[in-house]
C-alpha cells in the first residue's frame, strides 16, 4: 500500500469536524469492519467541565468519529469523496469509567451490520487498557451526490 495511506494517520484528513468539535486525533489502525482510533482532548475541550472531567456524551461523539475516521479511509483508498453520515440512535451505552483532558483514549469499533442506507456499529472506548465506555449505534449513511434533505 502506497505510504499516502500509511496508518497511524491524522483524522483531520478523513473526517469533517474541526476544532473545537473533532474529537478524534488519529486513526491508529484498521480491520475488516472496524478500527482503533487515538483521542487525547485538551483542559480546554467543549466536552469539559472547568475541572478538566470530560462529559459522558464524549464517549458517544468519540464512538460515532470513530467511525467517520474508519468510512472515511476507506473512501480515501476507494479514490472518492469522505461520505457523510448522520448518528440516529444509540443503543445499550453503557458508561463503566470517567476520563478527564488529556488522558489517552483508545477508541474500537466495528461495523455489525448494513442495511437500506444504514450501519450498525459497536464501539469501545478505553483508558489506561480500561473500559470507560461501550455501545451500539445506529448511522444514516448519506447517498453519494445527494445533500442532507436527500435532493440531487
Amino acid at each position: 500500500m502506497s505510504t499516502e495511506y500509511a496508518l497511524p494517520m491524522p483524522a483531520e484528513r478523513l473526517i469533517p469536524h474541526r476544532s473545537p468539535m473533532r474529537l478524534v486525533d488519529t486513526l491508529l489502525s484498521r480491520t475488516d469492519g472496524g478500527g482503533v482510533t487515538d483521542s487525547r482532548l485538551p483542559a480546554n475541550a467543549i466536552l469539559a467541565d472547568e475541572r478538566g472531567m470530560l462529559d459522558e456524551v464524549t464517549f458517544v461523539e468519540l464512538i460515532a468519529q470513530s467511525y467517520a475516521a474508519v468510512r472515511g479511509y476507506i473512501d480515501l483508498i476507494d479514490g472518492k469523496p469522505a461520505a457523510k453520515g448522520f448518528l440516529v440512535g444509540i443503543r445499550h451505552l453503557k458508561i463503566t469509567g470517567k476520563a478527564i483532558s488529556g488522558d489517552r483514549l483508545l477508541t474500537s469499533i466495528r461495523t455489525v451490520g448494513t442495511f437500506e442506507g444504514f450501519a450498525v456499529i459497536e464501539g469501545t472506548v478505553t483508558r489506561d487498557a480500561e473500559t470507560v465506555a461501550s455501545g451500539s449505534m445506529k448511522v444514516w449513511l448519506v447517498e453519494q451526490g445527494k445533500d442532507v434533505g436527500g435532493n440531487p
